[in-house]
């Protein structure tokens, strides 16, 4: 794997040149990168679990736990540590390598809710899972204590376009955004960031966003391609349902500029047939969520018997934990000594 293959200096022009090949053309040159750079078989399992649901003083125009629509979205208070112990026990039992803890805050504060979410962390990284959270804005101080208790990865999506953001959201900027990234990275915690389509943007704002990725003086090493759910209450509830297509042409470019990047096809795939995950997994996605509790938040999602009989039919496999690759490779050894 040939590291100097790695780009921060993409131009839009570039990227827009892949993002509009003809679509199987783009989809064969992703999946050549794939190959470069990762083992097609494998799928990271990554589970998400909502901590801290609804209540968020955020007007995110796509999201049911702002406070401010009316939603059928039940507002809960913080977890218990020990129940979300247990979600991650039962994560780790069906497969997933990592487990991300998501709140509904528009800013992580000092207080003991966020004492809580550190022990969270500590018990969840003791169970040998990458722990994930996704917290909302985060000063660096705050980012270096998460690092602290083990914190492997930090959730922070940039939504959308730059161009496009205020179209979206009001009530934070672009540049909190990338703020809150920079604090993640200065801490030592790897990042997960990547967006929505659907939203009413066109694809230069797609092909924007990417470049926004593609361009940080380090790519991220997860990025989820969502597509809107659209959830009854908020103001893109009437938004058309996104189109496949669009987010194979999204993961595959997405895989050719950030090669060494988790690509994972995340939010949307209640909507998607088999069929049509398994085209994103040809495109170069290698990462998705799931859950016992089939949502993904507060959205319907495919629950677990679903993805593995998926993976099978597919002939794909959960991915393992570096960790437990070396730990194979080692037992490998000592039989064949």
């Amino acid at each position: 794997m040939d590291k100097t293959k790695l780009r921060n200096n993409w131009t839009k022009e570039e990227i827009e040149e892949i993002y509009n090949l003809p679509l199987l053309e783009l989809i064969y040159k992703a999946a050549t990168v794939h190959r470069e750079w990762h083992n097609p078989e494998e799928v990271q399992m990554s589970t998400l679990l909502s901590i801290k649901t609804g209540g968020c003083p955020e007007d995110c125009s796509y999201c049911g736990q702002a406070a401010r629509y009316h939603t059928n979205i039940t507002v809960q208070a913080l977890l218990p540590t020990e129940k979300v112990i247990e979600h991650a026990q039962k994560a780790k039992d069906s497969g997933s390598s990592r487990f991300c803890m998501a709140a509904a805050w528009r800013e992580v504060r000092n207080n003991r809710d966020f004492d809580r979410v550190i022990d969270m962390v500590k018990g969840v990284n003791e169970l040998g899972m990458e722990v994930c959270c996704t917290l909302g804005m985060l000063t660096e101080e705050q980012a270096i204590r998460l690092q602290e208790a083990g914190l492997y990865a930090y959730n922070h999506n940039l939504d959308t376009s730059e161009q496009y953001y205020e179209e979206i959201i009001s009530t934070r900027t672009f540049d909190n955004r990338i703020n809150t990234i920079n604090n993640v990275r200065k801490a030592g915690i790897t990042v997960c960031s990547g967006g929505i389509i659907g939203l009413g943007e066109t694809r230069r704002d797609r092909i924007s966003m990417l470049l926004t990725l593609a361009k940080m003086p380090k790519h991220p090493e997860s990025v989820p391609i969502n597509a809107l759910a659209r959830v009854a209450g908020t103001p893109l509830e009437n938004n058309e349902k996104t189109d496949t297509w669009e987010m194979v042409r999204m993961i595959a470019t997405a895989r050719i500029v950030m090669p060494s990047s988790m690509v994972r096809l995340s939010a949307g795939r209640i909507e998607m047939t088999e069929f049509e995950q398994g085209w994103c997994f040809m495109a170069g996605a290698n990462s998705i969520f799931t859950g016992e509790r089939e949502t993904l938040l507060v959205t319907p999602n495919p629950g677990v018997s679903e993805d593995m009989q998926m993976l099978q039919t597919l002939g794909l496999k959960p991915m393992k934990r570096q960790a437990e690759k070396v730990m194979d490779q080692f037992e490998t050894w000592k039989t064949n000594a």
